[in-house]
């Protein structure tokens, strides 16, 4: 990796600001529904204490429009985080102002202080430098953790670096080996699983990765277009308008590189994909009017699992199915299930595919699980995350 890390400065006795992505799932009574996030960067913060730094952590919660909501408040966050350290984490009501300085100047080394929600201010979407300035005073280094919102050009990701250098944190260096390695040099067979239902998010990817792959899987909502491409009836499953033309050019581009594209032989079809609605596996090329496409069918599940078993690295970003309702759970699954069985590099996008293997229980038998959603889409895609354009490149 060609940017500088945590590993790379001398922390002891220095006050770092470490964003963090502890964006987790929460209900209204502020308990954690899933600390994966939290977890993901007990490693940096652990470095950083052990090293002797002044840590000083900030991430955002949710989406309050630059307004304080007293529900999306860090403070069961830090809570949490303090559970798992097994040491104090000192919520601070306030990001930036005199409070939070004062507190800052009184921390001792290998103490931790959490300042309060980023997007409580509007400085910080905007990427306002007023802002930007003001965090950069709390520290005299920042260190970014926070892969899952470092294509966000916002002040705590982006607007620091003209104040304080930034570094990559335990976590982001992980996200930005394994994620490039799948770029620069994958051990073959490469396969790829694109599910979903976000097409045009998913296409960027798809022309990145051809030419490294040497097969593509195609499930979830991604396959009504790619099914609807060869001219057969897909019901009433989502086409995304303008993306016919992009798939049809993939296909053409695969078969021109000698890059297999497998789609569907069989699907799960329902009426409306919910709980109880009446469901049916179909020929792909049987879908009947007025049913759409809620999960891949047991001919599928078989062809991808004999796919997936002769290969050495396998990516999959999108689940198979409507994996929420468990009726149309089954691809996701089992194609999961094959992936944690595998001698094998394995590297789950993030978002909903990462979702799914956590509530499966497999997550921790993959070799790597992104925790940035359209972070890990934008890099796969081969774009430049602003989060990782600004920190320190390595002399």
């Amino acid at each position: 990796m060609q940017k500088k890390t945590v590993r790379d400065e001398e922390v002891g006795g220095k006050r770092v600001l470490v964003r963090v992505d502890f964006n987790v799932p929460m209900d209204r009574n502020g308990k954690i529904e899933d600390d994966t996030r939290i977890r993901a960067c007990l490693p940096t913060i652990i470095w950083l204490i052990d090293h002797r730094a002044r840590v000083i952590l900030c991430s955002h919660l949710g989406r309050p429009h630059g307004r304080v909501d007293e529900h999306l408040r860090l403070a069961p966050v830090a809570r949490r985080l303090s559970e798992l350290l097994q040491r104090p984490v000192e919520p601070l009501s306030e990001a930036i102002g005199p409070g939070v300085l004062r507190a800052v100047s009184e921390m001792q080394d290998g103490e931790i202080v959490f300042l309060e929600n980023l997007r409580f201010y509007p400085g910080e979407e905007e990427n306002n430098p007023g802002f930007a300035r003001e965090l950069s005073r709390l520290a005299d280094l920042s260190v970014n953790d926070a892969f899952g919102a470092s294509h966000r050009a916002h002040a705590s990701v982006v607007g620091l670096a003209a104040y304080i250098p930034c570094v990559a944190g335990l976590l982001m260096e992980k996200e930005i080996v394994m994620l490039g390695s799948l770029l620069e040099d994958p051990a073959r067979p490469f396969v790829v699983i694109m599910g979903g239902a976000k097409v045009g998010e998913k296409i960027g990817i798809l022309e990145n990765i051809l030419t490294r792959a040497d097969c593509i899987l195609v499930g979830g909502g991604m396959a009504a277009t790619f099914l609807k491409g060869r001219g057969w009836d897909v019901g009433t499953s989502a086409v995304e308008p303008g993306t016919m033309e992009l798939v049809g050019s993939i296909q053409r581009r695969a078969a021109a590189l000698g890059v297999r594209v497998l789609l569907p032989v069989d699907v799960v079809v329902a009426e409306k994909p919910e709980s109880g609605a009446t469901a049916r596996v179909v020929r792909s090329d049987q879908i009947p009017p007025g049913c759409r496409i809620a999960d891949i069918g047991p001919l599928t599940i078989l062809e991808f699992t004999q796919e997936l078993r002769r290969c050495r690295t396998v990516a999959w970003n999108g689940p198979m199915g409507v994996f929420e309702i468990p009726q149309f759970s089954d691809g996701t699954r089992s194609i999961a299930t094959v992936l944690a069985g595998l001698d094998a590099i394995t590297v789950i996008g993030g978002g909903s595919t990462a979702e799914a293997v956590t509530q499966l229980g497999l997550a921790g038998r993959m070799t790597h699980v992104s925790t940035g959603g359209g972070a890990s889409l934008q890099f796969l895609a081969g774009k430049t995350l602003p989060g990782i354009a600004v920190l320190v490149d390595k002399e």
